[in-house]
């Protein structure tokens, strides 16, 4: 078996490990699809061998070319190292610098097992979030994070690494990552990308899984949970979720939190899932409390968790179509309303390659026709996606069901198909992050996030417990209300996160908090290091999808309405501006989220090590992370964002932020513009 140490000495070339097919306990990447001409099927076979010595390529090639042919990419099975693929505590790895080690935990992080969506296609979450495009490319980036010193920075393109060359100490960041980057005209077409990333030159990173910063899905169980407790007051008027049935799918990467979230809320969770594997994966894992595959007997569960105002779980085996158009039926036949709140978590960024199965054949047979005859899945696809909605419609139309897309692209996808979502002011149902998120993120809140790098229970312990005093202590002289009911919602989470079993993998937490409690909770992390509280280095991020780092129009900049949110400045400027305020790694992305031409998204990693330097970056880079897109969102006009850039100019005299002036007296343009 391979050893950390093996992996840092790069590509096995001599002698070549021995070929091992893929492991079938594992779940596997649809196969990708791709319109590579003759010539480029060559190019691709010529950019994979030029990893290796040319008297390898007799060999490699073969195996290379049926991999793109089977699977329509080249993965470079042979070179999966056979160490298992987990977070090692960082003292273990035997890297010259803390970064490179820390780098590398949270890169192996990603591909563990129990997190990762298809760990030997590199995928993370999201059906194609790729950590990286092959296996050679992980061999080689292992060896340059164990040779980098803290005077030298790794480039990455897109899953390749380009190498490591001179830069600054502490203040220049030890890795500059991109993914999927490319010129605007080439960006909007998915085909593009499919062949850009069978030639092996380009790949989808999603937002988190590129940037090694994924700590499972505990970060979207923390969201979610935000996400329906909001919604029932929105849309319910409840603080209390009890006999709320909220219906939606997926329970794959990132979906695979809604069950857990549900139960947390207090409601309950009904999600449909069409694989098996990830099913029954959510439910050993505890995350989801009971499994149904027959529509009769799960309506009857419904009916009796509802009752009950029991607080539960039900994930069913089945198509969320098949669903939908079940509580439709029932409706329509008894009058009786069986779900209050609904969304959908398919990964329909990818709605033709995998991220969502029609309804009108089993999955295995879908798969089947996904790679035999693409434009007829497609058609397949289109047409589940027009009876999804129409049974949606209905509820909400008939049963005063309040549906939202939840930022996979669900409303634009469907209204693509054909389906009836459009409304006089764009689509009839709203983003989320619209109604919901949309008001929270201006507040400067959003998901700040840490790993305790020793792999210790107790480092965890001592963090959570070191975040709630903070919390606590800001939250007794608070004098805005939306900014202390936010604080109260986050130390709910953080003194029961514990209990709910949220780890998987790393020792990870999540929790949301603005500028100010950012760096606050950094500080008061990265002194206890210092002290010997926590007994090894903690690495701070964040989910791109925040305040700041992801310029979205059908998600994360929906709410702006001054015409800029298909923009991409704000996110560009986290990704630089966080590199020279002493990130120790960051990242920027095509692509995340919402498909391929929808979205630029960045993010960042920061390395607290108890010393004064990691303290005053902590909190240079962290307030600038947040108040960079609060003040792009109150230019917009938002008014808690204005709320929230007021305070922190009045609390830091060297920020100073160009404020908007509203047109009061609409008359004036009224008048002119006819």
């Amino acid at each position: 078996m391979a050893t950390l140490e093996e992996l840092s000495k790069g590509l096995p070339l001599d002698p070549l490990p021995p070929f091992r097919p893929r492991d079938p306990n594992l779940p596997h990447a649809p196969n990708r699809k791709h319109t590579l001409t003759l010539q480029q099927k060559k190019l691709a076979l010529r950019n994979a061998l030029r990893y290796f010595p040319s008297r390898l390529h007799a060999k490699l090639a073969h195996e290379f070319n049926e991999e793109l042919k089977s699977y329509g990419h080249i993965y470079m099975y042979r070179f999966r190292p056979s160490i298992p693929m987990r977070a090692y505590p960082i003292s273990e790895y035997p890297a010259r610098s803390k970064a490179g080690a820390a780098m590398m935990l949270m890169m192996m992080n990603n591909l563990d097992p129990q997190i990762a969506q298809y760990p030997e296609e590199l995928v993370t979450y999201g059906g194609n979030g790729q950590v990286l495009s092959n296996w050679a490319q992980f061999r080689i980036l292992c060896s340059y994070l164990c040779q980098m010193d803290d005077e030298q920075t790794l480039s990455l393109y897109s899953g390749h690494p380009m190498g490591l060359f001179p830069s600054q100490g502490p203040l220049s960041p030890r890795a500059v990552i991109t993914n999927g980057l490319v010129i605007p005209s080439q960006g909007h077409c998915r085909g593009q990308y499919d062949n850009l990333f069978a030639l092996g030159v380009s790949q989808y990173g999603q937002m988190t899984a590129g940037s090694f910063c994924y700590i499972g899905p505990q970060g979207i169980v923390h969201g979610t949970t935000i996400t329906v407790v909001n919604a029932g007051r929105k849309y319910l008027g409840r603080e209390n979720l009890a006999g709320v049935v909220y219906i939606t799918s997926g329970l794959g990467g990132m979906s695979g939190a809604q069950a857990k979230a549900a139960v947390i809320a207090g409601c309950v969770g009904v999600v449909a899932e069409l694989d098996e594997n990830a099913l029954k994966k959510r439910h050993a894992q505890g995350w989801l409390t009971e499994i149904e595959d027959d529509l009769d007997r799960l309506i009857e569960k419904i009916r009796t968790a509802k009752a009950k105002k029991k607080a539960v779980s039900i994930g069913y085996l089945g198509n969320v179509v098949s669903l939908w158009e079940k509580l439709a039926e029932v409706h329509q036949q008894t009058g009786e309303i069986l779900a209050e709140l609904g969304s959908d978590q398919t990964s329909l960024h990818d709605p033709y390659g995998g991220g969502y199965w029609p309804v009108q054949m089993p999955q295995s047979e879908s798969k089947k026709l996904l790679v035999e005859d693409p434009e007829n899945f497609k058609g397949l696809v289109e047409e589940s996606l027009r009876r999804q909605v129409t049974a949606i419609n209905y509820l909400a139309e008939k049963a005063n069901l309040h549906f939202w897309d939840y930022g996979n692209a669900f409303l634009l996808e469907a209204s693509r198909a054909g389906a009836p979502v459009d409304g006089p002011d764009g689509f009839r149902y709203p983003s989320y992050v619209q109604h919901i998120m949309g008001d929270v993120f201006s507040l400067g809140f959003g998901p700040f996030r840490w790993v305790c790098c020793s792999g210790d229970p107790d480092d965890l312990r001592a963090t959570d417990a070191i975040a709630e005093r903070v919390m606590e202590a800001t939250l007794e002289s608070e004098q805005d209300e939306p900014v202390a009911a936010q604080l109260r919602d986050n130390l709910k989470w953080i003194r029961e996160a514990e209990k709910h079993a949220l780890v998987v993998g790393s020792q990870a937490r999540i929790l949301y908090a603005d500028a100010k409690g950012r760096a606050d909770i950094a500080c008061a992390f990265n002194q206890a290091i210092k002290e010997g509280k926590i007994k090894g280095e903690v690495v701070i991020s964040r989910d791109h999808h925040d305040v700041s780092g992801t310029d979205s129009p059908y998600r994360e900049t929906s709410n702006i309405y001054d015409g800029s949110s298909a923009t991409a400045d704000m996110a560009v400027h986290n990704f630089v501006g966080d590199s020279f305020r002493g990130a120790t790694w960051v990242a920027l992305h095509h692509g995340g989220g919402v498909g391929w031409g929808e979205v630029i998204n960045g993010g960042f990693g920061l390395l607290l090590d108890g010393s004064d330097g990691a303290a005053e970056r902590a909190r240079l880079l962290l307030t600038f992370d947040v108040n960079n897109g609060v003040a792009r969102r109150c230019w917009a006009g938002n008014d808690n964002a204005r709320l929230a850039i007021e305070r922190a100019t009045a609390a830091d005299a060297r920020l100073r932020v160009t404020l908007p002036n509203q047109v009061e007296d609409e008359t004036v343009i009224d008048t002119l513009v006819q």
